[in-house]
């Protein structure tokens, strides 16, 4: 079987990460692929680098990071496949996931299982093998909390963003305790940390799309509680991310270059955020949080690579 190029790319008008064919060689290896959802991968792939490289100091250890990287990425692949088969009938009522292989009825459900499970397990496997117990547990309790906890409580309460949001802030933990073998405060920050910006950065895609949520009948905190309480919980969670940002430098683990970075970043998110409440445009000044928000964390993860 030939399997086609993919390229990553963000979608101005859906405000997503998807994958552009380069050349298409098998449509059923491009569904079986499109399950993964590789953009969502890759952002939390970055979180794990971060993560990975603030507890590896000058001792950089490229096999296990690999072997580190690799398992991760296939246990979020798999948890992301068997989400794809809990939502296949509500994605069939939003524009932004109509077109997803199983809501589209291009792959059975069945085979679509069995897909999901065998990525799990290599994943837990390489992780389990080649890095480390704790890894491998912290990394399993992201997959639990994401399929068997956020996938089903969306669709009850607005509350279940905060549990997607823990199952988020998984992967930096994961590349952190990959070479510390040990949990300690740089874990928890990093931890909190994502769990601060994912919580904004959700709520604005909530935003410019909560005619979709709404018609899928998942009730996104705009739907729920109305525009100025996602606002002003926007704010809080910018706020939060901030001060939490500066405490892996307070603490640290980080030198100055990062901790102006980050003061920089927080500042300008809490600024963009501030604006919200005079917004004319509420999903025009949304898209502009959500875009922000990835510049934001790939900077971020990028300082704790490359700044003392």
């Amino acid at each position: 079987m030939d399997y086609e190029q993919s390229l990553l790319r963000f979608d101005a008008n859906n405000g997503t990460f998807m994958t552009q064919t380069a050349s298409v060689s098998s449509p059923r290896a491009k569904a079986y692929f499109s399950l993964t959802k590789p953009g969502i991968i890759m952002g939390n792939v970055i979180t794990a680098a971060s993560g990975f490289a603030l507890a590896s100091k000058e001792h950089f250890n490229g096999n296990l990071f690999l072997c580190a990287m690799l398992g991760l990425a296939l246990i979020i692949a798999s948890a992301c496949a068997f989400n794809n088969y809990i939502d296949r009938a509500a994605d069939q009522k939003m524009v932004r996931t109509q077109n997803r292989a199983l809501a589209r009825g291009e792959i059975a459900l069945k085979s679509a299982l069995i897909f999901a499970a065998a990525l799990g397990l290599l994943g837990t496997f390489l992780l389990l093998f080649f890095v480390n117990g704790l890894t491998t547990a912290i990394a399993l309790f992201g997959f639990t909390a994401y399929v068997f906890a956020y996938s089903f409580l969306k669709y009850r309460t607005s509350y279940a963003t905060l549990v997607g949001s823990f199952a988020g802030a998984v992967p930096p933990v994961v590349g952190y305790t990959a070479v510390s073998n040990h949990i300690d405060a740089a874990a928890w920050i990093l931890f909190a940390l994502i769990v601060f910006w994912q919580m904004p950065h959700f709520y604005a895609i909530a935003i410019y799309r909560q005619g979709e949520y709404a018609k899928a009948s998942i009730p996104v905190l705009p739907i729920a509680k109305g525009m100025r309480a996602t606002k002003l919980q926007m704010l809080f969670y910018t706020i939060a991310f901030a001060v939490t940002s500066s405490l892996l430098f307070l603490c640290g683990y980080v030198g100055l270059g990062y901790f102006l970075i980050a003061l920089c970043l927080g500042i300008s998110w809490i600024a963009l955020c501030i604006k919200g409440f005079k917004s004319e445009n509420d999903h025009r000044w949304a898209r502009k949080m959500f875009l922000f928000s990835l510049i934001v964390v790939t900077a971020l993860s990028a300082a704790m690579f490359i700044v003392k």
